[in-house]
């Protein structure tokens, strides 16, 4: 998505990946190595100008090396805060962002300790390497100890762990936000988001929230860009929970939850990711009324629902079908929340997910009632 949205700006580009059939490789060279191989960076760093990257487990040192002899955006010091939940949360903490409470776990005695400290239900993760839900073990209760142990303790001497609390949320949203090389912050509507077994499932832009909770959001978001002078595009994952945020991680990169902008925005995520990195200017951040992003998970379903709507926008990554795995997204955009809603009702109709678009389609009918139509 990164090099289709480059295309129109005369962009070149190279890909540089584990696997031979990485998505980019359909549309652009792609370079096959490893992140740590010295050889193959240096091959690729020979043939570009700038580097970036759309996921955050590039391993930090690789990206230091690289931006020894060419630019790298995001700074590799920013990517290495984002990788450790223990640094990442910590950051939160210093900068006055309220977060759940965490304990840095190293060993089993100390998980004991954390979990009497922070309570239960709690979290036990890895500090690094772990996303869409993988590398946590949800405990009940401290009875659950042995369990969690069990399940990550071998972990704890190379990625680490962390307890964090479970927060009984209202709300999952995000700040999809970009900060260019001249330090202009840009955020994108606050979305909203639903997840299924971690996974995130469906996202709605704009959020129907408060004005001071956006507000809120924006400024965390623009605080950390900051603090990490970062430049690009990131995401600030948050729970509401009582008219309060909570900080739950930043994303290095474009970001799922963003996948909307294609077509619900004036400018892509993925577009002023590009400008932001290459020094140009940022384009509008302004939602095109009402967007929802339906996550294809394991395997693609029948395209014909989609396009057969008017606001029904597909997108396959041309990814092997795999259980867990995100191989394409739908986006539905219409200048009408209950066009929108009435849209993603005949789509989870025909498609047999019903429970997919049911959540977006109760909060369009707040955004609905409280806007006269949301017209």
């Amino acid at each position: 998505m990164l090099a289709l949205s480059g295309a129109p700006l005369g962009l070149r580009f190279l890909v540089m990946d584990t696997v031979a059939d990485a998505c980019a490789g359909q549309f652009v060279p792609l370079l096959v190595g490893d992140y740590r191989d010295r050889d193959a960076l240096a091959e690729f760093a020979s043939r570009v100008d700038v580097a970036t990257f759309d996921f955050e487990n590039v391993p930090a040192e690789s990206a230091r090396w690289l931006a020894e002899r060419i630019p790298v955006f995001p700074n590799p010091g920013a990517l290495a805060i984002a990788q450790d939940r223990l640094a990442e949360k910590s950051m939160f903490r210093e900068l006055g962002i309220p977060v759940p409470g965490f304990a840095d776990v190293d060993t089993r005695s100390a998980l004991d300790s954390a979990i009497e400290r922070i309570g239960a239900p709690c979290i036990l993760k890895t500090r690094r390497l772990g996303y869409d839900g993988k590398g946590q073990f949800r405990l009940q209760s401290a009875g659950d100890a042995d369990a969690a142990w069990q399940a990550l303790g071998n972990q704890a001497s190379t990625v680490g762990l962390i307890l964090e609390a479970f927060v009984p949320f209202e709300r999952e949203l995000s700040v999809v936000a970009v900060r260019g090389r001249d330090g202009e912050f840009r955020a994108w509507p606050l979305t909203e988001n639903w997840h299924v077994d971690g996974v995130l499932s469906a996202s709605l832009a704009p959020a129907p929230v408060a004005v001071d909770i956006e507000r809120t959001a924006f400024a965390h978001a623009r605080a950390l860009s900051e603090r990490l002078q970062y430049v690009g595009v990131f995401a600030l994952e948050l729970f509401c929970r009582d008219g309060e945020l909570l900080a739950n991680e930043l994303a290095p990169r474009v970001h799922n939850s963003g996948h909307w902008t294609i077509e619900g925005a004036q400018t892509s995520q993925f577009q002023n990711h590009l400008r932001a990195v290459l020094g140009l200017p940022l384009g509008a951040t302004t939602a095109l009324g009402h967007a929802c992003m339906l996550n294809w998970i394991g395997e693609m379903p029948p395209a014909g629902a989609v396009l057969g709507e008017r606001a029904g926008h597909w997108h396959d990554y041309g990814k092997t079908p795999r259980e867990g795995r995100k191989v394409g997204h739908a986006t539905f955009r219409s200048d009408s929340a209950s066009e929108l809603a009435a849209g993603l009702e005949r789509v989870g109709d025909a498609l047999g997910r019903q429970a997919q678009v049911r959540p977006v389609i109760g909060r369009l009918a707040t955004v609905v009632a409280g806007r006269g139509g949301g017209e």
